[in-house]
């Protein structure tokens, strides 16, 4: 369903939620926003994880504006972008009744029309972890988040700890192009067993649903052994394997410095990015967490995370 269908079908409610779909509209209605902006950028198939940062955006700023965009940049040509989850009514009806003044809902025609050619590259911190399995990935991504900060111009950006690396790797682009803006970095939203919320997670039977559950055990076994004294990347590593299900399929379990995602290989006592990859029948499943455990709060994840 298009945008334009969704308003049809809702032609009877009362709508105080723009919905935008060009790059000329969403310019136009920038600038009548006068007053503090946070943004939070979706590829839509919305969950709680996204909409407990719309509240957070929702409460600290004058006017707050939603993008979902499923972004072709930064899938490779073996990845999910053809039966990644979609649901644009279903999204638009969450975030109206969030209190979201703005929807951006471009398509690739409109973000990348004929002639498009630049790419934003980021270097260091994009190496190793998901950068290493994923090649081009966050270039696609850094490329469509300069975008929808050039066009949302936001006070504020929310994010989820859950795909850290990628928060540092914005941080960084933030950085170096001198974008005038706060990065805000919220704890990992789980579900009930502990597993983080995640659109993917739409792919999982129900008996994989609750094997899922062992990634956060194994996070907590490391929490539990850190805070006993071990220090050394391997003891930490050891303790989630072997809290991981048997059928899962482990592509990394890391041990990072959150600031610039420099591999750990010897025990240090200052605050460590513990990571994970895994694959669950056809589905992907990431996770992470701060050591030690206490660190995983808004306040230490937007200081540490991407320095």
């Amino acid at each position: 369903m298009t945008t334009l269908e969704y308003l049809s079908a809702t032609a009877d409610s009362r709508h105080s939620m723009q919905i935008i779909e060009t790059i000329e509209a969403m310019h136009k209605a920038r600038r009548t926003m006068t007053g503090s902006v946070g943004v939070v950028l979706t590829m839509g198939a919305l969950h709680e994880g996204h909409l407990s940062l719309v509240r957070e955006a929702r409460a600290e700023n004058d006017f707050v504006i939603a993008t979902i965009f499923v972004n072709p940049l930064q899938f490779a040509a073996h990845e999910d972008l053809n039966k990644y989850p979609r649901d644009l009514p279903g999204d638009l009806a969450m975030l109206e009744a969030a209190g979201v003044d703005l929807v951006f809902t471009p398509t690739p025609v409109v973000m990348y029309p004929d002639g498009f050619q630049t790419s934003v590259l980021i270097k260091q911190v994009t190496q190793g972890l998901e950068g290493e399995r994923r090649p081009g990935h966050f270039e696609g991504v850094a490329t469509v988040v300069a975008k929808l900060f050039n066009l949302t111009q936001p006070t504020r950006a929310y994010f989820g700890q859950k795909d850290a690396q990628q928060v540092a790797v914005i941080k960084r682009l933030v950085r170096d192009l001198n974008f005038s803006l706060d990065v805000v970095v919220f704890p990992t939203v789980r579900e009930a067993n502990g597993l983080a919320m995640s659109s993917r997670n739409r792919y999982l039977s129900p008996d994989q649903r609750a094997k899922a559950a062992s990634i956060w055990h194994g996070l907590q076994a490391a929490g539990a052994a850190y805070h006993q004294g071990e220090r050394t990347p391997s003891g930490l590593k050891s303790a989630v394997s072997s809290a991981l299900d048997k059928s899962m399929v482990i592509e990394y379990i890391a041990v990072n410095t959150p600031d610039t995602l420099t591999e750990i290989q010897s025990s240090v006592e200052h605050p460590l990015l513990l990571s994970l990859a895994v694959r669950l029948g056809d589905t992907r499943l990431i996770d992470n967490v701060l050591l030690p455990l206490e660190l995983n709060t808004r306040e230490h994840l937007t200081h540490l995370l991407g320095g």
